[in-house]
């Protein structure tokens, strides 16, 4: 069952003083299924920025639907907007987004104040998710006072105590060094495991190799998907890197 489903999607940019339109993405169509870990790779200008950006109800298609779980974001009212991404959608961004002046405790409780929850159900969902991503002892804390690593995990626990239906990750392992980096993807996989659909764009081979399915952006349209199946991360790396440089050599579009 598609909890996702992307359906003949097309961008088309017309420049605020005249010239030529760009178009960004160009007839994609494809699903996520409840459950299923799935990135996104691309070039720079391949247009998988302007898809997440559009899957994130940021922007809206020059043409074709984004439904989730049967839902038609297209259709969702501007007013009603905002609340269904804080209800429906996690997000998880490389540079963090965390404000400075809130405790990492208020970061995370964030979207449950905006949706009026009371303080104690903030505290019932805060206790596991805490405890599974290891920042009990900094829950006091400031975001200038805790790591990269450190932050990444609050955005994680902010994305996920909402139980949304989609977890959207931008780049999360951007901004991380190698050790950060590898606990992040740890921390993925097992989200993942227990339930939550993940969809990340992401230009990391190692970072995608974590996936279960790699849809790979050319020139605005789906070019190659892979799937990982049995394959181990190493296995799953070298695919994807294989596949990048056919993509950079010109090869031909296989579906």
């Amino acid at each position: 069952m598609y909890i996702l489903e992307v359906k003949n999607l097309k961008k088309v940019y017309t420049p605020r003083f005249g010239g030529n339109q760009v178009q960004a993405l160009s007839s994609v169509s494809f699903g996520v299924e409840k459950g299923e870990y799935v990135a996104i790779m691309g070039e720079s200008g391949s247009g998988k920025t302007t898809l997440l950006n559009i899957l994130a109800a940021l922007d809206t298609p020059t043409a074709g639907d984004v439904l989730l779980n049967g839902r038609n974001i297209g259709s969702i009212p501007q007013k009603e907007i905002a609340a269904f991404r804080r209800d429906n959608l996690g997000f998880v961004f490389q540079d963090f987004n965390l404000l400075d002046t809130f405790s990492i405790r208020d970061n995370i409780f964030l979207p449950l104040v905006l949706a009026r929850k009371p303080y104690q159900e903030m505290e019932r969902r805060l206790t596991p998710i805490a405890r599974k991503l290891g920042i009990e002892p900094i829950l006091a804390k400031y975001p200038y006072e805790v790591s990269g690593g450190e932050k990444q995990r609050t955005a994680i626990a902010r994305a996920i105590i909402t139980n949304p239906q989609l977890i959207l990750a931008d780049e999360p392992t951007g901004a991380l060094d190698s050790r950060a980096t590898d606990g992040l993807l740890r921390l993925f996989r097992e989200i993942n495991e227990e339930g939550q659909t993940i969809l990340m764009v992401t230009h990391s081979t190692k970072a995608a190799s974590f996936a279960q399915r790699v849809l790979f952006i050319k020139d605005g349209e789906i070019f190659h998907q892979l799937y990982k199946g049995d394959s181990s991360e190493e296995e799953m790396y070298q695919k994807i890197a294989d596949t990048l440089t056919m993509i950079a050599t010109g090869g031909e579009r296989r579906g």
